[in-house]
């Protein structure tokens, strides 16, 4: 094991929705994660009060953060203040994206 190389195996992985898979690096004060959704796999609207920001990596989904609607697609980059409500709802391929938070998400540690 590598302190500074984590393999696959050792990220943590977690599914946080029917379909929405995570693997996740933690340091002391951020977090970089891995998102993979299958075709038309759904993040259900919640809200946490990490920032978060991140890029879709491949295939493309529709965004709901606060009040906007917007399909993004590889290359594009969405921001998520703090307790701001938001969803994703993946379209006919799968998505991969990455995400930052700052601080830890300790529940996907």
């Amino acid at each position: 094991m590598s302190l500074f190389f984590p393999s696959a195996e050792e990220m943590s992985h977690h599914i946080i929705f029917s379909g929405v898979s995570i693997q996740t690096c933690a340091m002391d004060k951020m977090m970089l994660s891995v998102v993979d959704l299958d075709p038309h796999a759904v993040v259900e609207e919640h809200a946490h009060p990490h920032e978060q920001v991140g890029m879709v990596l491949q295939g493309r989904a529709i965004f709901f953060i606060g009040g906007e609607e917007k399909t993004l697609k590889a290359g594009d980059l969405y921001r998520i203040p703090g307790n701001v409500r938001h969803r994703v709802i993946a379209l006919e391929e799968p998505v991969r994206a990455l995400d930052i938070f700052h601080p830890i998400r300790e529940d996907y540690r």
